[in-house]
């Protein structure tokens, strides 16, 4: 085949590919909001209710789709799993990059990608079998709670921040480490107040990620995290949230109940926080000032 045709192919192909992935995007977003829009246009529950109140029972014929509990617990173990895998994946970046590339290379980025790599379910089996016994002992109750969750999503989610960070703290130019120290500033000096305030939309791109990865994230928490309706009020007790109890109760459910189209809502709610996420990425990463 000649050349200009192998090349005219390769272009139709990759065009091929592209519109083909714009329009699956754009189905499966129509398809979801259609589906979820039901639950308040056809079931005639009030958005406010469905946002508003922990009430969700659908037992009986007159149901209940409140689905602030969810909401709140993705929340609080998104942030709890933020709160604890920050602190870690910054102190490891900021060794990685600043104080010693040579075992950062060779040694933690190695590790932290094999982090990455390992299947949610494995995270989840490790916090059933090791982790949620070690919090039963410790401070009572079944072990399945909010701290549970927490813990296994912080580890989750420590090597998508530490990754970003780091790759971050090196994309930044020499000139600014040179003409700090030449000022007469230490390194730690240098490090705190140049290098990182610079690389700040970076890491907050990376937090960004961390934090939508522990949103959508279900296999692992459900499995530890005791799947009970109620609000958090405690690190130590059950919660569910939004994957959760899509997980749970969607083979349950008998398509075009209120049950079914208020599992898809809630699908929507997490599809339209998806997309907050994807803006605040956008939005870090157009203020980026060095790349």
């Amino acid at each position: 085949m000649k050349p200009k045709m192998m090349d005219k192919l390769g272009s139709f192909f990759a065009f091929f590919c592209a519109l083909l992935s714009v329009l699956i995007t754009i189905f499966i977003l129509v398809f979801i909001f259609f589906k979820g829009i039901r639950t308040f246009t056809v079931d005639k529950i009030s958005i406010f209710h469905f946002l508003f109140s922990a009430n969700w029972n659908m037992e009986n014929q007159n149901g209940q789709a409140g689905a602030l509990a969810f909401l709140l617990g993705s929340i609080s173990v998104s942030l709890l799993a933020l709160l604890l895998s920050l602190p870690l994946s910054l102190g490891l970046s900021v060794f990685t990059a600043e104080i010693s590339r040579k075992i950062g290379e060779n040694f933690l980025q190695p590790v932290v990608e094999m982090f990455a790599g390992i299947p949610s379910v494995v995270y989840g089996w490790m916090g059933l079998s090791i982790l949620v016994p070690i919090i039963r002992k410790s401070f009572g109750g079944t072990g399945f709670s909010l701290l549970a969750g927490g813990i296994v999503l912080g580890i989750m989610i420590f090597p998508t921040i530490t990754s970003i960070s780091v790759d971050t703290l090196k994309a930044l130019p020499r000139d600014l480490r040179e003409a700090s120290l030449a000022l007469g500033a230490t390194r730690w000096q240098t490090i705190k107040h140049v290098l990182l305030p610079a690389a700040l939309p970076g890491i907050l791109t990376g937090v960004v990620l961390g934090l939508a990865r522990a949103f959508g994230e279900a296999l692992a928490v459900q499995m530890v995290i005791g799947n009970s309706v109620r609000i958090p009020d405690s690190l130590i007790n059950p919660v569910h949230t939004l994957t959760s109890i899509l997980t749970m109760e969607m083979g349950n459910t008998t398509w075009g109940t209120l049950w079914n189209d208020a599992l898809w809502s809630i699908a929507l709610l997490l599809l339209m926080i998806s997309l907050f996420f994807i803006g605040l990425i956008r939005f870090f990463a157009k203020r980026r000032v060095f790349r």
